[in-house]
């Protein structure tokens, strides 16, 4: 119930090792990833349903972690035109998010385009309907994954725009500076788009599901799915929202925060904020 995690005793000699000033942080990199929700079974707190992505067991970061789509951003993703860009500009992104309009640009374009990669679900249209059906767009969505393809160049042969109106921002994570590989990730939150169906396409992960809010918490206390604790925390964000709406809304409405998790001796530590609202959705989740 507490999203924070005791560290193996390898990273905790890491994290000393960096507190004394005997290592150099990694620099990190800019990621972004996005929450996708749709509708639930009901429309009670915590049935809200969320996509996660079960990275392989072999990838170097976040190993047989349950994730939401995202990944790095690509050089190609700040070569986005703004003829293709409906929604909030470069600069209204950047006032929320605390950096550069061109880094919100790039941040907000990974965000659409990993996406699209990892779940085969494209936050993109025309500027007065969004793309209803992307099952016929799988040689595309290789090309991206493999690089040949630019999403602009997807977007400019289409004559579609990408809907960033879709998207709200939550916050960001920074990595730890005792990990190995870092990443200053932006979280996003979207609605599933009407029409358009999740496929099983990501060749990073190994697995992939749609589950409810209490589902994923529940199975994340019980050992049965690992979870990271931004991904935990942004769980119990959420749980409160009955619809994808509400939870656009929350998102958009919290002060923009990057938290930088810390270790205090074998525990890594994030806002108590969270630790307060990770634990009051644990008693709800389990009923105590």
């Amino acid at each position: 119930m507490d999203p924070t995690r005791m560290l193996p005793p390898a990273l905790v000699e890491s994290a000393k090792a960096y507190a004394a000033g005997v290592k150099t942080p990694v620099e990190p990199r800019n990621a972004a990833t996005v929450v996708l929700l749709r509708p639930g079974a009901s429309a009670e707190p915590g049935e809200l349903e969320v996509y996660l992505l079960r990275r392989h067991v072999a990838m170097a970061f976040a190993a047989g972690m349950s994730v939401f789509p995202g990944g790095g951003v690509d050089p190609k993703d700040a070569d986005l035109p703004s003829s293709l860009w409906a929604g909030p500009t470069p600069q209204e992104w950047a006032d929320r998010m605390g950096c550069t309009a061109d880094e919100a640009a790039s941040l907000v374009c990974a965000a659409v385009r990993e996406t699209f990669e990892e779940s085969g679900v494209l936050l993109a249209g025309t500027a007065e309907a969004v793309l209803a059906d992307t099952t016929g767009l799988e040689a595309e969505r290789a090309a991206l994954e493999s690089r040949e393809l630019a999403f602009s160049t997807l977007l400019e042969e289409r004559g579609w725009v990408l809907r960033t109106d879709l998207l709200a921002v939550l916050g960001g994570w920074l990595t730890p500076v005792f990990e190995p590989r870092r990443y200053r990730t932006w979280f996003f939150v979207a609605a599933m788009p009407a029409g358009q169906v999740t496929r099983d396409v990501s060749s990073e992960s190994d697995q992939v599901t749609w589950m409810s809010l209490r589902q994923a918490i529940e199975a994340a206390d019980s050992g049965e799915m690992l979870l990271m604790p931004p991904t935990y925390a942004t769980c119990c964000e959420f749980y409160a929202a009955r619809t994808p709406d509400e939870a656009l809304a929350h998102a958009a409405q919290l002060p923009y925060e990057m938290i930088e998790p810390v270790a205090e001796g074998e525990r890594l530590m994030i806002p108590e904020r969270l630790v307060a609202l990770g634990l009051e959705v644990g008693r709800q989740v389990h009923g105590l």
